[in-house]
């Protein structure tokens, strides 16, 4: 918890430290543009002195303060809006093209407010302007800001990925902790079935009755070779997805309510994936329970086996309660049950075991309130 909390405030000290940078940057630009605009208006009053300057010393010392200006770009426009002259421009397109000072003079009149020059030529009063755009240091300093806000994004994705990694490897170390110790529990008792088998075999106990506790134990087996595997990377080996789905669907078939109708429709060929046979026949064991349930004991079960030509897809079907379109994602999170009893953790697995195991996908494909769910499971074919 202490750690949690450290982290949280050193996220949110980072982000106000980079927020106050942004402003003190936006600060900086606004004054530095200031400055840009004084030193123009200084420009200005230059060339009107040199304008109506007479002596010698007059102009030398406007000339020094013209040609000071080295770094922002602008234009002269006399009073018959005809350009006199212009100043740190690009000379070649400036005399090869006629519309590329006119195009900049509208430019310069978008960054800049155009500053009046009057000035006085034989009583008579004129008023030329200038036409100013932003130097080259100022438009670095313009994406700054901008360069920041990525910072603080990237910042932010780093952080959002960081806590939920972090938040994933402490559920991965829960399940897996839980996984094991659960097929721990399960192996000593399932130990002692078999021997007990073995008695009731020398008893002469009725043959159909050992048959059926073997099923049982080996399903029991099955499961803690499932529990077992989580929190390692499992085998996948070659195999028959049609034959390992039915496999399942017969098991649960047998030994769920007659009152619901089961039904299954696959292709007779053979179709070949990478497969984890345990923990596939696990998926498929928690999304027909899950629309048992949603169903309450009563309604239509069927399962699609369909070769879409690049993947093979497997939909379970029902009639159930449906689920709500915003909780499409939600049911697949640790955690969420509709349930009275469970821990919200059958889809999550689930879906891990389809997605991150077998590289497939798991979702659901479409759901209507009260008429039932059709879940999809997707995996690629081997070629």
């Amino acid at each position: 918890m202490n750690r949690n909390i450290t982290r949280w405030i050193a996220i949110v000290a980072s982000f106000i430290v980079i927020s106050l940078i942004l402003w003190n940057t936006y600060v900086f630009f606004q004054h530095f543009k200031a400055e840009e605009r004084t030193k123009m208006e200084n420009w200005s009053f230059a060339q009107k002195t040199f304008i109506e300057s007479i002596g010698d010393a007059e102009i030398e010392m406007t000339s020094r303060i013209i040609e000071s200006n080295t770094t922002t770009p602008m234009i002269l426009i006399d009073p018959n809006d005809q350009i006199i002259s212009y100043r740190n421009i690009d000379t070649l397109k400036a005399a090869t093209s006629k519309d590329y000072l006119k195009k900049l003079k509208v430019t310069f009149e978008n960054e800049n407010a155009p500053i009046p020059v009057p000035y006085i030529i034989n009583g008579e009063t004129y008023v030329s302007t200038i036409y100013y755009g932003n130097s080259p240091l100022l438009n670095k300093l313009k994406y700054y800001p901008l360069a920041l806000l990525l910072i603080i994004f990237l910042f932010g994705a780093v952080a959002y990925f960081f806590y939920k990694s972090s938040k994933t490897a402490d559920q991965n170390k829960l399940w897996t902790g839980m996984a094991k110790e659960t097929a721990h529990q399960i192996g000593t008792p399932l130990s002692s079935l078999v021997g007990w088998t073995e008695i009731l075999r020398s008893e002469h106990v009725n043959p159909d009755y050992l048959v059926e506790i073997e099923k049982d134990i080996t399903r029991l087996q099955t499961i803690t070779d499932r529990f077992s595997k989580i929190g390692s990377i499992p085998k996948l080996e070659k195999s028959d997805i049609v034959k390992e789905t039915i496999d399942s669907y017969e098991y649960l078939k047998a030994r769920s309510s007659k009152l619901i109708d089961f039904e299954i429709s696959a292709p007779d060929d053979v179709i070949m994936v990478d497969l984890n046979k345990q923990l596939y026949s696990w998926t498929i064991e928690n999304l027909v329970k899950n629309a048992i349930d949603a169903m309450k004991g009563k309604g239509q079960l069927k399962l699609v086996i369909t070769n879409e030509g690049k993947h093979v897809t497997i939909k379970v079907i029902d009639t159930g309660k449906g689920i709500s379109k915003q909780n499409f994602n939600t049911i697949f999170q640790p955690g969420y049950t509709s349930k009275k009893r469970g821990w919200g953790l059958g889809l999550s697995l689930a879906k891990r075991i389809i997605e991150d195991y077998h590289n497939g996908k798991l979702k659901v494909l479409n759901s209507e309130i009260g008429k039932g769910t059709t879940m999809q499971i997707s995996l690629k074919l081997l070629s």
